[in-house]
């Protein structure tokens, strides 16, 4: 065997088993459910919208996300996935040079094609909720608010006399069954795994989420 071989043999690809997979939809549309609500009340609508929240630097944090967003991209055609792959990887060249400057990257996501995402139905959490007022508790009990994008935070400010008054989604138990589903799928190695921290370019670069094989499996 090979070096390459045997580095490669070392790594397990993280599998969501079905139950999960599904879970994770179920939290998604969750979370679309939740914006629509928000966004109607509000009266805030993308339609005509000079900016595009794709272009948002966005990195995540889970394995399982991760593990779903391949299983969209393995849906799709070689040569889409081909052109998506070749996006990303101009994404992450050019991102790490923003970065280096101390700069945040403005960059258009590798899976927007011709305006629309090309795995709309795998989107991952972060990009459902963007756009909206919401709020989020901490593990350790701090309140946090975000404004929502530029149109909503001018909507509100023109609407309502304190931005507090705008109704918001609270992402609290979205954000904790997603951390449970992770620790289900991870088990109780969880944190001897590195973290990941990863834009959906990164994600699609590297390839489907792997883990060290256990020595009694190799």
């Amino acid at each position: 065997m090979s070096n390459k071989e045997f580095r490669t043999a070392k790594q397990k690809e993280i599998e969501l088993p079905p139950e999960l997979s599904r879970e994770i939809l179920e939290i998604y549309q969750a979370m679309q459910d939740g914006y629509e609500k928000v966004a109607e009340d509000i009266g805030l609508s993308c339609r005509d919208c000079p900016d595009n929240c794709c272009d948002s630097y966005f990195q995540h944090h889970t394995y399982s996300e991760w593990a779903y967003l391949w299983e969209g991209l393995r849906d799709l055609d070689g040569k889409t996935l081909d052109r998506i792959t070749e996006r990303a990887k101009d994404y992450v060249r050019q991102s790490a040079d923003v970065l280096a400057t101390g700069d945040r990257p403005q960059l258009m996501c590798p899976l927007n094609e011709d305006g629309l995402c090309a795995l709309y139905q795998h989107r991952m959490l972060i990009c459902r909720m963007h756009g909206i007022p919401a709020t989020l508790t901490r593990p350790d009990g701090q309140s946090m608010r975000f404004p929502g994008c530029f149109r909503c935070q001018e909507i509100v400010s023109n609407k309502y006399e304190q931005e507090t008054d705008a109704p918001a989604m609270d992402r609290t138990q979205l954000f904790r069954r997603l951390a449970a589903l992770e620790s289900r799928l991870m088990g109780e190695r969880r944190h001897l795994y590195p973290r990941v921290k990863k834009t959906i370019a990164d994600m699609i670069v590297e390839g489907p989420p792997t883990i060290a094989t256990p020595h009694c499996e190799r």
